[in-house]
């Protein structure tokens, strides 16, 4: 039997680096959500091994892919002698700061909790995702969260208002290791306002929410690839109410208020990037 779900994307409207611990790993503050941006995995068992397959070139399908990691954590966690196939339908783009490989990854451990029967619990399945990626846990949760710590430590919070995000991509890639390895956390000088970003999506206040958004990596992958600086400002002239990077980048993304003032921006900026999108937040349920 072939089981399938999407897996979506998501942005960060706050992405703060608290400190960095001995064994190299960062402490974060973000605030992150899930968007109406999907790959789409499936697997089914029956096979010897884990294979992985794909419909983009761009994507690894060995043990170096995060999702086939993801098979064979669960396979030696749970002494599993099932096999398993796993099919990744990619739209998210790569190395982008939109989570693609770790929803891909958070996806996969579901399946295969259905697959091969192990009756998983979410924070089972929580716990096996921190051990693959500190963004695996949320891609998990799914919705509006509060992540602190490596990002493993979730409170799922109110959904942010309606609105639409508008994602532009530069023909660029980002590795995260490099972007936190070029933080210089002493010479941070705006971090973005958690605290207030909480209260305004409490409060339902998408220009407060827009206001509050900041991204300290944004100091370090904007020296390398100029252009984010140069989306956002072009997002803002174009009727977003917020522009931000998500993640390490490069992906920018902007907040819209309405489709047709989104789309006027995509128009605008379609020529600066080689993917953009035109989504709306997500509330994290499968899909």
């Amino acid at each position: 039997m072939t089981y399938t779900v999407k897996a979506p994307a998501k942005i960060n409207f706050a992405l703060d680096v608290l400190g960095k611990r001995p064994n190299g790993y960062h402490d974060v503050a973000m605030i992150m959500q899930t968007i109406a941006l999907y790959d789409t995995i499936s697997v089914r068992s029956g096979f010897e091994g884990i294979k992985l397959t794909s419909d983009s070139s761009i994507i690894p399908n060995d043990e170096t892919n995060i999702a086939y990691k993801a098979a064979l954590y669960l396979t030696t966690k749970y002494n599993v002698k099932r096999g398993a196939h796993i099919h990744i339908e990619k739209r998210i783009p790569v190395a982008a700061g939109l989570a693609g490989g770790s929803t891909d990854a958070a996806a996969v451990l579901k399946l295969l909790d259905k697959t091969w029967d192990l009756k998983l619990s979410k924070a089972e399945l929580m716990d096996a995702g921190s051990k693959l990626g500190a963004d695996v846990p949320f891609c998990i949760q799914g919705g509006t969260c509060l992540a602190e710590g490596l990002g493993e430590k979730l409170t799922v919070i109110k959904s942010i208002p309606n609105c639409y995000i508008l994602l532009a991509k530069p023909n660029v890639g980002v590795s995260t290791k490099d972007v936190y390895q070029g933080l210089k956390l002493q010479e941070i000088e705006e971090r973005p306002n958690i605290p207030a970003m909480l209260q305004a999506i409490q409060n339902q206040n998408l220009k407060e929410i827009s206001n509050n958004m900041g991204n300290v990596l944004e100091t370090v992958t904007t020296k390398m690839h100029p252009i984010i600086i140069e989306l956002k400002q072009r997002l803002i002239e174009n009727g977003a109410i917020g522009s931000l990077m998500s993640g390490s980048g490069p992906t920018v993304f902007g907040i819209f208020e309405d489709m047709a003032t989104a789309y006027g921006a995509y128009d605008n900026v379609k020529t600066l990037v080689n993917e953009i999108f035109v989504v709306k937040t997500f509330d994290g349920r499968d899909v």
